[in-house]
């Protein structure tokens, strides 16, 4: 007696049982996973918040380290957050409004709470000198390097703003003209009425 194997019917059993298997896999997968809904109201992690909420990309990574800022003598910001922050998220927009007015002038500097390296003593050119363990945070250094600024929560871009006057030598906002971007419109109906 003579046994013969059909491997063409055994690899068309395996071959559908595998298809089942994945279909089977796939649709658990698809059916019981939430959608991860995040918004700027809410503590959950979607990604690089001045990205997403304030529009501003440019501010992560600084272009300076503090080091760097301190060598220069140039005033610095540092703000301390995390990504999974509804505070922070909210914030990041008054961020991205401050670097709008100084940018140029002061070193903004993001820092991602997770990333300060745990150590014991930090020196005053490492940003983990200044953190208090509170997000957001925000730090302002003058051109000395001498904390001018420092707090915890939530801060008005009026309330920096006043400091970083101060630090420039400019006028109060009570007797100065409103910093205010003009808009593409404004600015476009100026070069309409320049030729008339």
């Amino acid at each position: 007696m003579k046994l013969t194997i059909n491997f063409g019917y055994w690899q068309r059993i395996i071959g559908g049982f595998l298809l089942l298997l994945i279909v089977g896999i796939s649709s658990l997968l698809i059916f019981t996973t939430s959608p991860a809904f995040a918004s700027i109201n809410d503590d959950r992690y979607d990604g690089n918040i001045f990205i997403l909420y304030a529009g501003n990309g440019s501010l992560v990574p600084s272009r300076l380290t503090l080091k760097e800022s301190l060598q220069r003598e140039m005033p610095s910001l540092l703000v301390y957050y995390v990504d999974d922050s509804s505070d922070c998220k909210q914030y990041s927009i008054v961020v991205s409004r401050l670097q709008e007015f100084y940018g140029r002038a002061a070193n903004i500097i993001p820092v991602a709470v997770d990333s300060i390296p745990e150590k014991s003593n930090y020196s005053k050119d490492e940003p983990g000198y200044y953190y208090q363990g509170f997000i957001p945070q925000t730090v302002l250094l003058n051109q000395k390097g001498e904390v001018v600024f420092n707090k915890n929560g939530q801060t008005s871009f009026e309330e920096i703003d006043t400091k970083l006057r101060e630090i420039f030598d400019l006028l109060p906002r009570s007797e100065s003209v409103e910093l205010k971007l003009r808009t593409f419109n404004e600015y476009n109906s100026e070069l309409v009425e320049e030729k008339k």
